[in-house]
C-alpha cells in the first residue's frame, strides 16, 4: 500500500509537542491525542536536542540544510565536469580530422 503524503507539520505545531515531551508526557500519549505517530515526535524530540547541542549523536538542523545544499554542489559540479569532458573530446576530435596549416603565410 503506497504511503499517503501530508504536508509538513507547522513549526509551532512540533514545538509545542517537543515541549510536552520535555515536560514528561510520552510520546505515545501524544500520538494517540494528535495526528503525528509516535515515532515521528521521538524523532522530534532528538531532532531538537541535537538543534540544542544537548546531544551529539547526529546533525543539527543547519548541518543537515548544509549537507543537502554541498550534495546538490557537487551533482552539479559533476555534471559541468561531464559535459567540459565530453566538449574537450569533441574539439579534439575535430582538431584531428581538419588539415594543419601551414606556417608559410
Amino acid at each position: 500500500m503506497p504511503q499517503r503524503h501530508r504536508d509538513a507539520y507547522p513549526p509551532e505545531f512540533k514545538s509545542k509537542l517537543v515541549a510536552l515531551v520535555l515536560a514528561g508526557r510520552t510520546p505515545e500519549e501524544l500520538a494517540k491525542e494528535f495526528e503525528p505517530s509516535n515515532v515521528t515526535i521521538r524523532n522530534w524530540v532528538k531532532q531538537s536536542q541535537l538543534d540544542s547541542r544537548s546531544r551529539n549523536d547526529g546533525l543539527t538542523s543547519d548541518e543537515q540544510a548544509e549537507m543537502a545544499r554541498l550534495r546538490k554542489r557537487v551533482k552539479q559540479l559533476e555534471l559541468e565536469r561531464e559535459i567540459l569532458s565530453k566538449a574537450a573530446a569533441w574539439f579534439a576530435r575535430e582538431n584531428t580530422d581538419l588539415p594543419k596549416r601551414s606556417s608559410d603565410s
